[in-house]
């Protein structure tokens, strides 16, 4: 999964006024703050409504609306956690052949996860590491 499949998860040219080629790229956008709409973006993907994707990523509703509605930036924190996301809906579709199937997974009580959905655990590192493990674990052929 390359850096160019992450930044086209999170809208692509609509959401990056530059082109992001390396981690380098993404990384100072992600410094810069994320445009809000990126939620929607998520939440398309992932078939959810966008504020169960700001909750995922620890944005109160109201805050959400307010910078909606102002075309407001995340924070970095947000962003990163944003950029998580959008990182495992990445190797998720990569793995599992197409954003519906990903969608699908990502929402769906896994046993590997202690019956937890994959995307409540990618809101820290050790969930998040935890997911991509099993990902890889699906890749390599060890869970169907």
């Amino acid at each position: 999964m390359s850096v160019a499949e992450i930044a086209e998860v999170l809208g692509g040219n609509k959401t990056f006024k530059h082109a992001v080629r390396n981690s380098d790229d993404l990384a100072t956008s992600i410094r810069a703050g994320l445009p809000a709409t990126i939620i929607s973006v998520l939440a398309e993907r992932l078939t959810l409504h966008r504020l169960d994707v700001a909750k995922h990523l620890g944005i109160p509703p109201r805050t959400l609306t307010r910078r909606l509605s102002r075309h407001a930036r995340l924070t970095v924190d947000e962003s990163d956690r944003a950029a998580r996301m959008a990182r495992i809906i990445a190797l998720a579709t990569e793995v599992l052949g197409a954003n519906e199937k990903a969608a699908s997974w990502l929402r769906t009580p896994n046993r590997a996860l202690g019956g937890r959905q994959p995307i409540d655990e990618i809101a820290t590192d050790p969930g998040y590491r935890s997911v991509e493990e099993v990902l890889y674990a699906i890749a390599y052929g060890m869970y169907s």
